[in-house]
């Protein structure tokens, strides 16, 4: 039996303005594929590593949390797809390369995993963990670790964070994985609170 469907915080928007309904969905994925461009440009470099400390993680998940899991791929895909056409999207940096060859970098397996990150959270929006802060943080927990799984394995496997970074795993997660956990859960945890308040926010008009 598959599991209830619930309708995301957009799509709940857009159903209060069905004759604008579709420009809603549109104007919202392109809305969170602007902000996951301005986030990258937030970026604290680290000196140890090629893989910059940004804001992009908590965006990507966030806006699968209100989009759900189509129109929060569509967001990230578009976002990709900006980057290998050579808009500067991408977080401003020295050390790693440019436009498409940003994919083929230390930080590929990152970008690479958005779009899958954000379909993982957005289906568990569909399910209702948008509603509570405490479900809220699983489904983002969840994108999380999509995005961290691809990035160390890219890291790992194919691309290294300097080059006098060791090839293999323990050096992937020393250079990608560990100096971010910490700053990365705290965001999120402050994060995943905006979904569930704007649901609230919603519930007397319903």
């Amino acid at each position: 039996m598959p599991a209830p469907s619930f309708p995301t915080l957009v799509n709940a928007l857009a159903a209060r303005r069905v004759e604008t309904a579709r420009g809603i969905r549109i104007a919202s994925v392109l809305f969170i594929t602007v902000l996951t461009a301005a986030a990258a440009q937030i970026s604290i470099p680290l000196p140890f590593t090629a893989v910059p400390l940004t804001l992009q993680p908590m965006v990507v998940l966030l806006g699968a949390l209100a989009l759900g899991s189509r129109l929060g791929t569509a967001s990230q895909i578009l976002y990709l797809v900006a980057g290998i056409a050579g808009l500067p999207v991408f977080a401003a940096s020295a050390a790693l390369p440019p436009g498409p060859l940003r994919l083929l970098g230390p930080t590929g397996g990152y970008l690479m995993a958005y779009p899958f990150a954000a379909f993982l959270t957005g289906y568990l929006a569909e399910r209702g963990f948008d509603r509570r802060y405490l479900t809220s943080v699983l489904a983002m927990l969840a994108g999380l670790l999509v995005i961290y799984t691809a990035g160390v394995t890219w890291l790992g496997l194919f691309a290294r964070a300097t080059n006098d970074t060791p090839p293999g795993m323990g050096a992937a997660f020393l250079t990608g994985v560990y100096p971010f956990i910490i700053p990365d859960l705290i965001k999120l945890a402050i994060a995943a609170g905006l979904v569930p308040a704007l649901w609230h926010l919603l519930r007397p008009s319903d």
